[in-house]
Protein backbone atom coordinates (compact mmCIF):
# COMPACT_ATOMS: atom_id res chain seq x y z
CA UNK A 1 0.00 0.00 0.00
CA UNK A 2 1.27 3.53 -1.11
CA UNK A 3 0.07 6.76 1.03
CA UNK A 4 -0.46 10.03 -0.51
CA UNK A 5 0.34 13.16 0.78
CA UNK A 6 -2.23 14.76 1.73
CA UNK A 7 -3.73 18.16 3.23
CA UNK A 8 -6.52 18.32 5.84
CA UNK A 9 -8.37 21.42 5.45
CA UNK A 10 -11.31 20.62 7.75
CA UNK A 11 -14.64 22.23 7.66
CA UNK A 12 -18.28 20.55 7.71
CA UNK A 13 -20.38 18.93 5.13
CA UNK A 14 -20.50 17.29 1.78
CA UNK A 15 -16.59 15.37 1.35
CA UNK A 16 -14.38 16.66 -1.62
CA UNK A 17 -11.62 15.52 -2.30
CA UNK A 18 -8.85 18.09 -4.49
CA UNK A 19 -6.49 16.78 -6.75
CA UNK A 20 -3.90 19.05 -8.87
CA UNK A 21 -2.75 19.30 -12.32
CA UNK A 22 0.38 18.42 -13.98
CA UNK A 23 3.59 19.23 -12.68
CA UNK A 24 1.90 21.17 -9.96
CA UNK A 25 1.34 20.51 -6.30
CA UNK A 26 -1.89 20.42 -3.51
CA UNK A 27 -0.87 23.57 -2.56
CA UNK A 28 -2.44 25.31 -6.22
CA UNK A 29 -5.74 24.45 -4.15
CA UNK A 30 -4.68 26.62 -0.89
CA UNK A 31 -7.27 29.61 -2.26
CA UNK A 32 -10.26 27.46 -3.34
CA UNK A 33 -9.64 24.84 -0.29
CA UNK A 34 -10.33 27.83 2.56
CA UNK A 35 -13.43 29.24 0.40
CA UNK A 36 -14.95 25.42 0.28
CA UNK A 37 -14.61 24.74 3.64
CA UNK A 38 -17.13 26.74 4.60
CA UNK A 39 -19.77 23.99 3.75
CA UNK A 40 -17.80 21.21 2.79
CA UNK A 41 -14.91 18.79 4.66
CA UNK A 42 -12.15 19.31 2.41
CA UNK A 43 -9.03 17.10 1.77
CA UNK A 44 -6.09 17.96 -1.06
CA UNK A 45 -4.01 14.65 -2.76
CA UNK A 46 -0.62 15.30 -3.78
CA UNK A 47 -0.51 12.63 -6.89
CA UNK A 48 2.01 10.11 -7.29
CA UNK A 49 5.33 12.06 -8.35
CA UNK A 50 4.55 15.44 -7.07
CA UNK A 51 4.57 17.28 -4.08
CA UNK A 52 5.68 15.52 -1.27
CA UNK A 53 3.86 12.18 -2.33
CA UNK A 54 6.24 9.53 -3.01
CA UNK A 55 6.62 8.19 -6.89
CA UNK A 56 5.18 4.99 -8.28
CA UNK A 57 6.12 2.93 -11.35
CA UNK A 58 4.42 2.36 -13.75
CA UNK A 59 2.70 5.67 -13.13
CA UNK A 60 -0.71 4.34 -14.56
CA UNK A 61 -4.53 5.87 -14.09
CA UNK A 62 -5.22 2.22 -12.36
CA UNK A 63 -2.45 2.30 -10.43
CA UNK A 64 -2.89 5.79 -9.22
CA UNK A 65 -6.59 5.27 -8.95
CA UNK A 66 -5.93 2.23 -6.33
CA UNK A 67 -3.50 4.62 -4.56
CA UNK A 68 -6.03 7.48 -3.77
CA UNK A 69 -8.62 4.78 -2.64
CA UNK A 70 -6.02 3.61 -0.13
CA UNK A 71 -5.09 7.30 1.03
CA UNK A 72 -9.15 8.14 1.78
CA UNK A 73 -9.20 4.22 3.57
CA UNK A 74 -6.51 5.84 5.64
CA UNK A 75 -8.17 8.99 6.31
CA UNK A 76 -11.70 7.47 7.07
CA UNK A 77 -13.52 8.84 3.53
CA UNK A 78 -15.41 6.34 2.40
CA UNK A 79 -17.38 8.89 0.25
CA UNK A 80 -16.81 11.88 -1.77
CA UNK A 81 -16.68 13.96 -4.50
CA UNK A 82 -13.99 14.52 -6.29
CA UNK A 83 -12.79 17.47 -7.64
CA UNK A 84 -9.57 17.82 -10.08
CA UNK A 85 -7.93 20.33 -12.62
CA UNK A 86 -6.47 19.43 -15.54
CA UNK A 87 -4.55 15.93 -14.95
CA UNK A 88 -6.07 15.92 -12.04
CA UNK A 89 -9.71 16.06 -13.57
CA UNK A 90 -9.15 13.20 -15.82
CA UNK A 91 -7.94 11.20 -13.03
CA UNK A 92 -11.29 12.17 -11.24
CA UNK A 93 -13.16 10.83 -13.64
CA UNK A 94 -10.85 7.68 -13.72
CA UNK A 95 -11.71 7.16 -10.08
CA UNK A 96 -15.54 7.63 -10.63
CA UNK A 97 -15.03 4.86 -12.90
CA UNK A 98 -13.23 2.67 -10.74
CA UNK A 99 -15.18 3.17 -7.54
CA UNK A 100 -18.42 3.99 -8.94
CA UNK A 101 -19.95 3.20 -4.84
CA UNK A 102 -17.30 5.85 -3.56
CA UNK A 103 -17.67 8.73 -5.80
CA UNK A 104 -20.34 10.79 -5.38
CA UNK A 105 -19.65 12.93 -8.04
CA UNK A 106 -16.46 13.99 -10.30
CA UNK A 107 -15.78 17.91 -11.51
CA UNK A 108 -13.60 18.00 -14.26
CA UNK A 109 -11.64 21.24 -14.26
CA UNK A 110 -10.35 21.77 -18.12
CA UNK A 111 -8.43 18.18 -17.99
CA UNK A 112 -9.14 17.13 -21.47
CA UNK A 113 -6.09 15.50 -24.01
CA UNK A 114 -6.06 14.64 -27.71
CA UNK A 115 -4.71 11.63 -29.53
CA UNK A 116 -0.58 10.81 -30.05
CA UNK A 117 -1.42 12.10 -33.88
CA UNK A 118 -3.23 14.89 -32.73
CA UNK A 119 -1.55 17.69 -35.05
CA UNK A 120 0.92 19.89 -33.11
CA UNK A 121 0.68 16.79 -30.14
CA UNK A 122 4.37 15.82 -30.84
CA UNK A 123 5.18 19.83 -29.57
CA UNK A 124 3.52 19.57 -26.73
CA UNK A 125 4.89 16.48 -25.67
CA UNK A 126 8.64 17.96 -26.10
CA UNK A 127 7.90 21.01 -23.72
CA UNK A 128 5.80 18.91 -21.30
CA UNK A 129 9.15 16.77 -20.96
CA UNK A 130 11.32 20.01 -21.58
CA UNK A 131 10.27 21.08 -17.47
CA UNK A 132 9.93 17.83 -16.39
CA UNK A 133 12.64 16.38 -13.35
CA UNK A 134 14.78 19.48 -14.53
CA UNK A 135 17.53 20.87 -12.11
CA UNK A 136 17.07 24.97 -11.89
CA UNK A 137 19.06 27.75 -10.17
CA UNK A 138 18.62 28.95 -7.09
CA UNK A 139 16.81 31.50 -8.23
CA UNK A 140 14.25 29.47 -10.40
CA UNK A 141 11.28 30.12 -7.58
CA UNK A 142 11.70 34.13 -8.04
CA UNK A 143 11.18 33.50 -12.23
CA UNK A 144 8.56 31.60 -11.78
CA UNK A 145 6.66 33.45 -9.45
CA UNK A 146 7.22 36.54 -11.75
CA UNK A 147 6.37 34.99 -15.17
CA UNK A 148 3.03 33.54 -13.43
CA UNK A 149 2.23 36.83 -12.12
CA UNK A 150 2.70 38.26 -15.05
CA UNK A 151 1.16 36.08 -17.47
CA UNK A 152 -1.56 34.67 -15.46
CA UNK A 153 -2.43 37.18 -12.70
CA UNK A 154 -1.74 35.21 -10.03
CA UNK A 155 -1.09 36.88 -6.62
CA UNK A 156 2.92 36.99 -6.18
CA UNK A 157 2.14 35.35 -2.28
CA UNK A 158 0.26 32.78 -3.80
CA UNK A 159 2.04 32.27 -6.87
CA UNK A 160 5.47 31.29 -4.45
CA UNK A 161 3.82 28.81 -1.92
CA UNK A 162 2.29 26.77 -4.88
CA UNK A 163 5.77 26.90 -7.16
CA UNK A 164 7.62 25.84 -3.83
CA UNK A 165 5.55 22.97 -2.69
CA UNK A 166 5.59 21.87 -6.45
CA UNK A 167 9.41 21.25 -6.84
CA UNK A 168 12.35 19.87 -4.65
CA UNK A 169 14.82 21.80 -3.23
CA UNK A 170 18.39 20.07 -3.01
CA UNK A 171 21.08 20.49 -0.84
CA UNK A 172 23.13 22.79 -3.10
CA UNK A 173 20.16 25.29 -3.22
CA UNK A 174 18.86 24.28 -6.59
CA UNK A 175 15.54 22.90 -7.51
CA UNK A 176 14.52 19.77 -9.29
CA UNK A 177 11.07 20.66 -11.35
CA UNK A 178 8.59 17.55 -11.05
CA UNK A 179 7.43 15.32 -11.65
CA UNK A 180 10.92 12.96 -12.74
CA UNK A 181 11.40 12.48 -16.32
CA UNK A 182 10.90 8.67 -16.73
CA UNK A 183 7.35 9.73 -14.60
CA UNK A 184 6.14 12.49 -17.28
CA UNK A 185 6.75 9.67 -20.05
CA UNK A 186 4.64 7.62 -18.80
CA UNK A 187 1.93 10.09 -17.42
CA UNK A 188 1.98 12.02 -21.14
CA UNK A 189 1.61 7.74 -22.31
CA UNK A 190 -1.75 6.98 -20.19
CA UNK A 191 -2.95 10.58 -21.32
CA UNK A 192 -2.77 9.55 -25.17
CA UNK A 193 -4.11 6.30 -24.46
CA UNK A 194 -7.36 8.09 -22.96
CA UNK A 195 -6.84 11.28 -26.04
CA UNK A 196 -7.09 8.31 -27.91
CA UNK A 197 -10.56 7.63 -27.20
CA UNK A 198 -12.17 11.05 -27.68
CA UNK A 199 -14.22 13.05 -25.07
CA UNK A 200 -17.68 11.09 -26.02
CA UNK A 201 -16.01 7.27 -25.96
CA UNK A 202 -13.36 8.26 -22.52
CA UNK A 203 -16.62 9.63 -20.94
CA UNK A 204 -18.98 6.35 -21.51
CA UNK A 205 -18.78 3.98 -18.43
CA UNK A 206 -18.51 7.37 -15.48
CA UNK A 207 -22.37 7.09 -14.94
CA UNK A 208 -21.79 9.57 -11.52
CA UNK A 209 -22.98 13.35 -11.77
CA UNK A 210 -20.29 15.15 -14.07
CA UNK A 211 -19.30 18.52 -13.93
CA UNK A 212 -17.21 19.38 -17.01
CA UNK A 213 -15.59 22.63 -17.16
CA UNK A 214 -13.99 24.45 -19.55
CA UNK A 215 -11.26 27.54 -19.15
CA UNK A 216 -13.44 30.74 -21.05
CA UNK A 217 -9.79 32.30 -21.39
CA UNK A 218 -6.81 31.54 -23.43
CA UNK A 219 -3.27 31.56 -21.59
CA UNK A 220 -1.02 34.47 -22.88
CA UNK A 221 1.51 32.49 -24.66
CA UNK A 222 4.75 32.11 -23.44
CA UNK A 223 8.03 33.51 -25.36
CA UNK A 224 8.68 30.37 -28.34
CA UNK A 225 5.20 28.86 -27.44
CA UNK A 226 2.99 31.44 -29.71
CA UNK A 227 1.98 28.44 -31.50
CA UNK A 228 0.58 26.58 -28.75
CA UNK A 229 -2.64 29.37 -28.75
CA UNK A 230 -3.99 28.39 -32.70
CA UNK A 231 -3.41 24.46 -30.98
CA UNK A 232 -5.35 25.28 -27.64
CA UNK A 233 -7.79 27.22 -29.35
CA UNK A 234 -8.38 24.27 -32.03
CA UNK A 235 -8.91 21.65 -29.28
CA UNK A 236 -10.70 23.49 -27.45
CA UNK A 237 -13.66 24.18 -29.52
CA UNK A 238 -13.62 20.26 -30.98
CA UNK A 239 -14.11 19.66 -27.10
CA UNK A 240 -16.64 22.05 -26.90
CA UNK A 241 -18.45 20.72 -29.41
CA UNK A 242 -18.23 17.28 -27.99
CA UNK A 243 -19.14 18.43 -24.37
CA UNK A 244 -22.29 20.11 -26.07
CA UNK A 245 -23.89 17.20 -27.04
CA UNK A 246 -22.82 14.96 -24.90
CA UNK A 247 -24.65 17.49 -22.29
CA UNK A 248 -28.04 17.45 -24.39
CA UNK A 249 -28.21 13.29 -24.37
CA UNK A 250 -26.76 12.28 -21.17
CA UNK A 251 -28.54 13.99 -17.93
CA UNK A 252 -25.47 13.34 -15.07
CA UNK A 253 -23.18 15.41 -17.14
CA UNK A 254 -23.33 18.55 -16.26
CA UNK A 255 -20.90 21.37 -19.02
CA UNK A 256 -19.91 25.06 -17.65
CA UNK A 257 -17.04 27.32 -18.50
CA UNK A 258 -15.33 29.59 -16.21
CA UNK A 259 -14.41 33.35 -16.85
CA UNK A 260 -10.79 32.16 -16.57
CA UNK A 261 -7.14 30.50 -18.09
CA UNK A 262 -6.71 27.14 -17.84
CA UNK A 263 -4.57 27.47 -14.75
CA UNK A 264 -8.40 28.80 -12.66
CA UNK A 265 -7.84 27.42 -9.30
CA UNK A 266 -5.31 29.49 -8.98
CA UNK A 267 -6.17 32.35 -11.13
CA UNK A 268 -9.68 32.62 -10.06
CA UNK A 269 -10.12 30.35 -6.68
CA UNK A 270 -13.52 32.66 -5.70
CA UNK A 271 -15.10 31.36 -9.09
CA UNK A 272 -13.92 27.95 -9.15
CA UNK A 273 -15.25 27.55 -5.25
CA UNK A 274 -18.61 28.95 -6.27
CA UNK A 275 -18.66 26.63 -9.33
CA UNK A 276 -18.00 23.15 -7.43
CA UNK A 277 -20.25 24.39 -4.44
CA UNK A 278 -23.11 25.12 -6.76
CA UNK A 279 -22.81 22.02 -8.51
CA UNK A 280 -22.24 19.88 -5.06
CA UNK A 281 -25.59 21.95 -3.47
CA UNK A 282 -27.54 20.90 -6.28
CA UNK A 283 -27.08 17.04 -5.71
CA UNK A 284 -28.29 17.65 -2.77
CA UNK A 285 -31.53 19.00 -3.56
CA UNK A 286 -33.99 16.62 -4.18
CA UNK A 287 -34.94 15.68 -7.60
Amino acid sequence: MTLLHVHDYGGDGPQLVLLHGFSRSLADWDAAATLLTAGHRVLSVDLPGHGRSPDVSPWTMPTVVRHIADTLDAHGVPEAVLVGHSLGGMVAVEYARAHPNRARAAVNLDGFWWEREYPGADRVGEALLASSGAIAPPEYIQQKVADDSARLGIPADRAEAAARAAARLLPDGTWQTLPERATALEIRDELHKLGALGVTTWLAGADCPLLLVQAGRRLPPAPGMEWFDDFSTRFGQEVSDELAALSRTRPSITVNRIDATHAMNLGAPEAVATLVSDFVRGLLQPS
